[in-house]
């Protein structure tokens, strides 16, 4: 199971942690969306997620995964770390056993998350073009500017929809603070596969794309699955900023749940349809449905059908936001505050 060139790397860590050549059993703990094959192990009668890195390229160096990991760690906010090597690509960690964490009680626990993670000391800055957080449709560079006129130029959405969303993102992207964001160390990949609740606590993994990034990016990520309502918002903005919550702040977050919208559309309409054009008769599910059951884990996005689903999920939800006057009160709050610094 382990592959043929990992296995002595494997076993070397496993002496060195535990003083034992081999597991007493192992199995594939599957995740989608992450390079490394993730195994859960047994060791001593106790059980332990073993995380092999086999990409050799510099978007999976872990070197500042594992410092990021071991930052959330120290902090509570990660499982305990019993062993990672750099040169070897291999990190070791005690395994949560997950319970259910209904959604209808998750708000408050994400947004405490998030908060201790924004808190923690800063990750470090992304010194390339690898960032795969929704901030990617912000940079400017030739990388963003690329994948969009690529996907333009391969009519994957139907015109009206295509010409549409780009309107909107060109809206959004020219009123939200760009470069000026409220950078903190931020998770990255924040998805309900890498949210474990013990019955008592959250605990984050995975932090493979763990840099210093805007924190608006991660709230709004997680929104799409704890934020159902106004009421929702109301409870886990509060509940992260405390008796800093503003107007502003609100419609900030507001404004980049819409880039996030933007993102998965684009990112995941292409993967899901192989860059081809989409038959427009294709079925969107329900938001807030469709979230859901990713939430419940009924739903994973791990074949072409669900991550087209999932691309155009976020699309029609924000050309219905756009439709909204909460959308342009939202663009006008943020760009006066800016105006008036």
């Amino acid at each position: 199971m382990i592959p043929e060139a990992k296995k002595s790397a494997v076993a070397r860590a496993l002496q060195e942690t535990f003083g034992v050549d081999e597991y007493e059993s192992i199995q594939l703990s599957a995740s989608a969306f992450t390079s490394a094959h993730v195994y859960r192990i047994q060791v001593k009668d106790r059980p332990y997620l073993l995380r092999v890195v086999t990409r050799t390229d510099a978007p999976a160096d872990p070197t500042r995964q594992f410092a990021c990991m071991k930052t959330a760690a120290d902090r509570g906010l990660a499982p305990p770390i019993r062993y990672t090597s750099v040169e070897d690509r291999i990190s070791i960690i005690d395994f949560i056993e997950a319970k259910p964490l209904p959604v209808a009680n998750a708000t408050v626990f994400v947004a405490s998350a998030l908060q201790a993670t924004h808190g923690l000391p800063p990750f470090a800055k992304l010194t390339n073009e690898f960032d795969t957080s929704p901030t990617f449709l912000l940079r400017t560079s030739s990388l963003r500017d690329g994948f969009v006129q690529k996907f333009q130029a391969a009519k994957i959405l139907p015109d009206d929809e295509s010409a549409e969303l780009f309107k909107l993102y060109e809206q959004v992207r020219s009123i939200y603070p760009w470069p000026n964001l409220d950078l903190v160390s931020s998770h990255n990949d924040l998805k309900p596969a890498n949210l474990l609740f013990d019955g008592q606590r959250l605990w984050l993994i995975d932090w493979e794309a763990a840099f210093l990034n805007d924190r608006y990016s991660d709230l709004a990520v997680m929104a799409n699955f704890v934020v159902a309502t106004e009421d929702d918002e109301e409870v886990y903005l509060r509940a992260y900023f405390g008796i800093e919550f503003d107007e502003y702040k609100r419609e900030r977050f507001y404004l980049m749940r819409q880039i996030v919208h933007a993102f998965y559309a684009l990112v995941f309409t292409n993967l899901g349809s192989g860059g081809k054009p989409i038959d427009p008769a294709t079925p969107v599910p329900e938001f807030r449905g469709f979230h859901n059951r990713i939430w419940a884990g009924q739903t994973t996005l791990d074949v072409p059908e669900t991550k087209l689903q999932f691309g155009l999920v976020h699309l029609h939800q924000l050309l219905r936001n756009a439709r909204t006057s909460r959308f342009q009160d939202a663009l006008r709050i943020v760009a006066k505050s800016h105006a008036t610094v």
